[in-house]
Formats: C-alpha cells, sequence, structure tokens
C-alpha cells in the first residue's frame, strides 16, 4: 500500500494512520517535496514489519534519505546549525529541482527487492526524470549474469522510459571487484573526498601537539587547564569494578564534581560508541552537569583501524582517533600524577592543555582522492566473478564529510540525532551529487537521453587534483593515506566529476535501450531470463553485442589474446 502526499481517502482505516498523521501529515508536501510514497508491502508480508519503529509512512526515520535528497535537490542557501554552531550556508546541487521520494528501505530490517522495484515503477509512472539510488545489494546477484536481478531490470525500463538512474558504487572498498551496481544502464558513482577539512588539534603542557576531530569550540586562548581522568574522579559509591565502563563519562552521577569542575575531563571512546551503546553527546551532557571545562576522549586500543568523523559537540572538546596518539596522552597524563608516598592518593593532577578547537574548516589539503571504503572494479559479470567488458563505476563524485539535511528523528548517526544537519560519508552521498547535477543538465538538454547525459558526466570529468597531480586512491582501511597510489578507471571510472564542463559539452555517446536487449540478448543462455523479465525475445533482435561494443563513452575489454576492433558513435554538439 502506498500513501500519496496529498491527504487521507478513508476514515474507515483513520487508526492505521495515526503515526502517518503523526509524523508525516499531508501538509508535509510543498513546492519543494511533490510527492512522498512508501513502499512495503514485501516486507508486510513476511510479517517483520513494524509500523511503530518503521513508520508506516514517507517520514524518514534514519535520516538517510533526508541527507540524500537534501544533497540532490535542496535550496540554496540554508544556514547549517549543528550544536549551537554554525558552519555557513549549504545549497543542494539542483536548488531549484522539486523532488519526489520514494521510501522501500527501513531501519529495522533494511528492505526486499520487490518493494524497492515498486517504487521504480512507481517513480516512472509519476514522469520524474532522475531516479537517485543510494542503495546497494547486500550480496552479488545469483544467476547467468549480475545484470539480471530485479532492481537492475526495473531500471532498464525506467532507462527505456528516458529516466536517467544514478546509484552509488557501495561502501565495500577497496578491494577488487567489490562493486556493487553492475549494468551499463545505471550511472555507478565512487566517493571521493574534497578539499574541505575540520581539525582539532589538543596542546599539551609538554608542548605536544596532538591531532584529533571534533566539531567543538576550544578552550580560552593562551589558557593550559587542568587534566582529570574519568577514572581519578570517581565519587565513593564508584568504582571500575561496579561500573567497568564508566570511563566513558555516560553517567554524572558516578564522579565527584568537586574534583572534575573547572578541567579537562579526559574520557574512554570505545567500541560502545560505535556500536551506539554510549554517545558523546551523553558524555556531553555529563561534562555540563559536573561543569567541567572540556571533554578528552583518547581513543581505546581494541577501537582497531576505525575512521572517526568529525562528531559535533556543544562544549570544548576534541576526540584522539589514533591509538598511539592516545597513548601520548596517557603517558604525559600519568606521569605529571602527584600522589603520596605512603597512601598512594593522588594529591595533584599535574597535566594541563589548551583545546584548539574545530569548528573552522581547512581548505589545503590535496583532493580529490578516491576514499579507501568506495567500492572497485573491475565489474563483476557473475557470481564467479568473471569480469565484465563495462567500467565501473563510472566516476567519482565528493562524498566524503558531506553536510546536508537531516531527519528530526533520524537515528542513522546518533551523534546528530535531533539536529537538522548532519555530516555523512559514503557512496550514498556521491551518488545525488550526480543526481542533481543530471537535472540540471537535464533542464538545459532536455532532448538528452539518459545515455546522453551520462556521456557527457564521463567525457568531462577530470583526471588530476587541485595540485595538477594524478588523483590518488586510498587503498587500505587503516592508515589510508599513507597507503595510496595513483588512481586507476576501476577506482574512479572516468575520473572525478566537473560540474561546469558538463553543463558545456561536445562530443555525445548515446545508446538505446534496444543496444542494451542487444548486449543482454548476447549473453550465453540469457534467452529466457530476458524473456521472463522484459516479455521480449531475443529472436526479435537480429543481432547481439557484447558490452565492449556498446556505445559507451569508454573501451573496456576484460580478455584480450588477439588484435580487435572496436567502434563508438558519436554526435558532436559543441557550440560553434
Amino acid at each position: 500500500m502506498t500513501y500519496p502526499c496529498t491527504h487521507i481517502q478513508s476514515l474507515a482505516i483513520f487508526q492505521a494512520f495515526v503515526r502517518l498523521l503523526e509524523n508525516f501529515p499531508s501538509g508535509s508536501c510543498n513546492r519543494k517535496l511533490i510527492g512522498a510514497r512508501h513502499f512495503a508491502a514485501s516486507a508486510i508480508t513476511r510479517g517483520i514489519f513494524n509500523s511503530s519503529q518503521d513508520y508506516a509512512s514517507p517520514f524518514d526515520g534514519d535520516g538517510h534519505g533526508t541527507h540524500t535528497a537534501s544533497i540532490a535537490a535542496g535550496n540554496h542557501g540554508i544556514p547549517v546549525i549543528v550544536a549551537g554552531h554554525c558552519f555557513g550556508n549549504a545549497s543542494g546541487m539542483a536548488p531549484r529541482a522539486h523532488v519526489s521520494v520514494y521510501k522501500a528501505l527501513y531501519k529495522s530490517f533494511g528492505g526486499f527487492a520487490a518493494d524497492v522495484v515498486a517504487a521504480i515503477d512507481q517513480a516512472a509512472q509519476d514522469g520524474v526524470d532522475i531516479v537517485s539510488l543510494s542503495i546497494t545489494p547486500n550480496r552479488r546477484p545469483p544467476g547467468i549474469a549480475t545484470f539480471f536481478n530485479p532492481i537492475d531490470m526495473a531500471l532498464l525500463s525506467a532507462a527505456k522510459a528516458g529516466i536517467f538512474t544514478v546509484q552509488a558504487a557501495g561502501n565495500t572498498g577497496p578491494s577488487l571487484k567489490s562493486m556493487s551496481s553492475f549494468s551499463p544502464w545505471i550511472f555507478t558513482v565512487g566517493a571521493a573526498s574534497h578539499d574541505r577539512v575540520y581539525s582539532n588539534s589538543i596542546i599539551l603542557g609538554n608542548n605536544v601537539t596532538i591531532h584529533g576531530v571534533g566539531l567543538a569550540s576550544g578552550t580560552h586562548e593562551d589558557t593550559m587547564l587542568t587534566l582529570v581522568s574519568a577514572l581519578h574522579a570517581l565519587n565513593n559509591e564508584t568504582t571500575v569494578t561496579t561500573d567497568m565502563y564508566v570511563g566513558e563519562c555516560q553517567d554524572s552521577s558516578s564522579f565527584n564534581q568537586d574534583v572534575i569542575e573547572g578541567n579537562l575531563l579526559i574520557c574512554s571512546y570505545s567500541i560502545r560508541f560505535v556500536l551506539g551503546l554510549s554517545t558523546i553527546e551523553q558524555a556531553v551532557e555529563t561534562a555540563k552537569n559536573l561543569s567541567a571545562a572540556g571533554l578528552v576522549f583518547y581513543m581505546d586500543p581494541f577501537v582497531i583501524g576505525f575512521q572517526l568523523n568529525p562528531i559535533p559537540m556543544s562544549v570544548p572538546g576534541i576526540i584522539i582517533p589514533s591509538p598511539d596518539d592516545s597513548k601520548v596522552l596517557l603517558q604525559y597524563y600519568n606521569s605529571s600524577l602527584e600522589r603520596n608516598e605512603t597512601t598512594k592518593q593522588i594529591t595533584k593532577f599535574g597535566a594541563v592543555a589548551s583545546i584548539l578547537g574545530g569548528l573552522e574548516a581547512n581548505y589545503s589539503n590535496s583532493a580529490p582522492k578516491v576514499m579507501f571504503y568506495s567500492a572497485r572494479g573491475p565489474d563483476p559479470e557473475d557470481s564467479f566473478l568473471n569480469d565484465a567488458d563495462i567500467l565501473k563505476p563510472n566516476l567519482v563524485a565528493p562524498g566524503n564529510s558531506i553536510w546536508a539535511a537531516w531527519s528530526s528523528l533520524g537515528t542513522d548517526s546518533v551523534e546528530f540525532q535531533g539536529e537538522n544537519f548532519a555530516m555523512m560519508s559514503g557512496t550514498s552521498m556521491a551518488a545525488p551529487h550526480i543526481a542533481g547535477l543530471a537535472a540540471l543538465i537535464k533542464q538545459k538538454f532536455p532532448s538528452f537521453s539518459p545515455s546522453a547525459i551520462a556521456s557527457v558526466l564521463s567525457t568531462t570529468a577530470s583526471l588530476y587534483d587541485n595540485n595538477g597531480g594524478p588523483i590518488m586512491a586510498q587503498r587500505a582501511y587503516a592508515n589510508p593515506d599513507l597507503n595510496q597510489s595513483p588512481a586507476t578507471p576501476f577506482d574512479m571510472g572516468s575520473g572525478f566529476v566537473n560540474a561546469t564542463a558538463a553543463l558545456d559539452p561536445g562530443l555525445i555517446f548515446d545508446s538505446s535501450y534496444d543496444d542494451y536487449m542487444s548486449f543482454l540478448c548476447g549473453i550465453n543462455g540469457s534467452s529466457p531470463v530476458v524473456l521472463n523479465y522484459t516479455g521480449q525475445n531475443c529472436l526479435s533482435y537480429n543481432s547481439s553485442i557484447s558490452g565492449t561494443d556498446l556505445n559507451l563513452p569508454s573501451i573496456t575489454i576484460a580478455k584480450l589474446n588477439q588484435s580487435r576492433t572496436v567502434q563508438r558513435s558519436v554526435t558532436n554538439i559543441a557550440r560553434e
């Protein structure tokens, strides 16, 4: 069952719509959001849909959909205010575009292909121009080819209807053949960095500077404050034995305020923060309740290789993501403690520090870089990981540390819960950049086919970073900036998107629905599968072609053991 954005049709089922009315009333639509539906028939049939938890409405309960939609088409010049701090103004790629949302995935269980297909079909019926999919399958599709799966086949029908589809490559990199978007009629986008970085630092009393993260203010300039570990500020009723997680600063009642007041409280950042069992927000509340001057988090040594994004804090604070740097902090702190020689009780906290703060962006970094998590080619043609003659990803776009709108009850990142904006990373954030740009291209060139839009995006992409050097690709999850090398087409496709150049193209490589059908019919043993998905017989196509012979703006040959002639047809649309 779906719910359009207009009004409730029947009072007889009013109770079923209580959640809808509370969280997504009919007035939620406006000149920006012109349609909203949700799809859960398959999930309901399987008996796993919980309407109170998953929201039986288009309401976004986790924040991911709101974030990606606003990247593509959010309004222009909206102030980004998070944790009471202002980070400038934000704008979607196509701020005047209209948005229609189709919710088919849910926080508690993910989703089912049948519901996603229903959403795609409805979008096509509604006459959308661009489909943006920040979703990927949780496993490689089985069968004779990865292209033959319900979602890709639904998107083939969308392409036939003139709809340009953008899909996230997936966050399963950096290993080869980790691609989660397969078909040539889908424009696949990987994630790259940009040059805006929020850095934070703490200066210790021994003149050692440690770099960290945290969207937080700093302490007063030229003022060194005393450092106090949470484990050394417990009240008489609390011990590590009674609360083994007390060092995470989640409960202010566990601590002696007289020891902490006016000082910097040192807390542990453990795997519980990664799992959402402990939160920075709760630690901030603890600091406020105890009148601490700020927070310093050190990384638990068991949190190995975890990449920590900047996290908002409404008090001065910093998170040290490196276990080695965390050891430097703790060694300085422990060596500065003064104890009674007899009782071993602490008589003086000698360590001091100053937090510089992480609210100001730095724009001096080399960018773009292909992020370590961005899925890589070659495009797997089947479950045996044979290579397809199709380049994936098509290109890369900004996907790391992206500011965008956030749902009021969004839980996908607990650190931004209750905020109107969030900073997220992933190929999910890269794809809507391209969707918004595609909308601008479609506005300028309304006659362009989906493959023509894909062509101009690919042929105008850049191969160089902002310093004129080759675009680099991170090769490892741990210490990614120390493990990088020049990006290949299997890392970045045609390169990094160039929005300005894409609006002034020269040559167009165009492909039609019939070309894609000829390609599918050329796969050995595909005739019954093609008939099942499309209702069309491969015998009606006079010839079949390989992926190499599709009229794409790239040439990919998985197995070349002799000379081969490859042809392309181009259309010149350059301005004279």
